[in-house]
């Protein structure tokens, strides 16, 4: 009696299994990836928080909080708790960056490119935690404390962009508006980068050093590291108001013009707390609205410079369903 052949039975990954079992409908797609956005901004805001309340030491190593304790300590006090809090918040973030990549992966079909995006968003998770235990290694040294704030934002920027993809299509690019106004929307993204990039300087060289202890701050004036960072702060303004204009001079789509819109709106609030925060001895409240108001910032110029093109919905293969956009939550209506 011949033995029957083995047989080869694929083995599915834990990602393939979900998706195997579960459709996603295009709106909670758009809610997972919108949840990794808020969740990058809280980080953010709570990061600057730590430091703004003088905890960035309230953990005295990494990835512990004391050599002896995963946890923080009734001796750390308030300041262990802050820290400790923000180190809870990252498990918070990557649940919801978990949900984003789930989401896309279970999509049908499936969109590889976005699942490859919230892939992107783990691996900068990851490596700003590393950043971040770096930063207590060496007592809060100000360089590093400028990069974990940069990863943040470049976190910020994967998943404001996952977000805008989870409400179009995987289809090719094309363009709303010409091609000299494409031109100019992504200028003022990379002025508004360097405009994030020098409120580093100004927060390394000045107050609220992130500990009572003698932490070293960056070898810049304060004075003028602040008024390079106001220069920026005027290009993207005079950039954002062009943008504004041109776009009803070519007639965009309505949803790129209020997206211009918008932008100007957190420009004026970001601009006026930035120079009475400047004027009135950079009080811990207004910086850390001003830290919000990067993000918030931020977030608008990526979103009209992504709304600058469309990628439509692909035709629906044979036997699978097509899913209806959700206007109500696209990031581009």
């Amino acid at each position: 009696m011949h033995k029957r052949a083995p047989t080869i039975v694929a083995v599915l990954t834990p990602l393939a299994s979900i998706a195997q079992r579960w459709t996603p409908s295009p709106t909670t797609v758009r809610r997972a990836a919108l949840s990794a956005v808020v969740m990058s901004v809280v980080i953010i805001v709570t990061g600057g928080a730590v430091r703004l309340t003088g905890s960035g030491l309230g953990c005295d190593t990494w990835p512990k909080c004391t050599d002896d304790s995963l946890f923080a300590t009734p001796e750390q006090g308030i300041h262990g708790a802050i820290e400790f809090g923000n180190r809870m918040l990252t498990y918070v973030l990557s649940a919801a960056v978990g949900w984003a990549i789930i989401a896309a992966r279970s999509t049908k079909p499936w969109r590889r490119g976005l699942t490859r995006l919230g892939w992107a968003q783990f691996w900068v998770v990851m490596s700003n935690a590393v950043i971040g235990g770096i930063t207590v290694w060496t007592g809060l040294n100000p360089w590093t404390v400028a990069g974990h704030f940069l990863a943040a934002n470049a976190l910020l920027t994967v998943t404001v962009i996952t977000w805008v993809r989870a409400g179009e299509g995987d289809g090719p690019a094309r363009p709303r508006v010409p091609g000299p106004v494409r031109r100019l929307g992504w200028t003022l993204v990379v002025v508004a980068g360097l405009l994030v990039a020098a409120g580093t300087t100004v927060t390394g060289s000045g107050k609220h050093a992130g500990d009572s202890s003698d932490v070293p701050r960056m070898p810049f004036d304060y004075t003028s590291v602040a008024q390079i960072h106001a220069l920026f702060a005027w290009a993207v303004c005079a950039l954002a108001l062009a943008m504004f204009f041109v776009l009803r001079v070519v007639d965009a789509p309505d949803d790129t013009r209020a997206r211009a819109r918008d932008l100007l709106l957190v420009l004026l609030a970001q601009g006026g707390i930035g120079y009475v925060q400047y004027f009135t001895g950079v009080p811990e409240i207004l910086v850390g609205l001003h830290m919000l108001g990067s993000s918030l910032m931020w977030i608008a110029v990526l979103r009209l410079a992504l709304s600058l093109r469309e990628r439509p919905h692909a035709a629906p293969s044979a036997g699978i369903p097509a899913q209806a956009p959700d206007a109500a939550l696209s990031p581009t209506a």
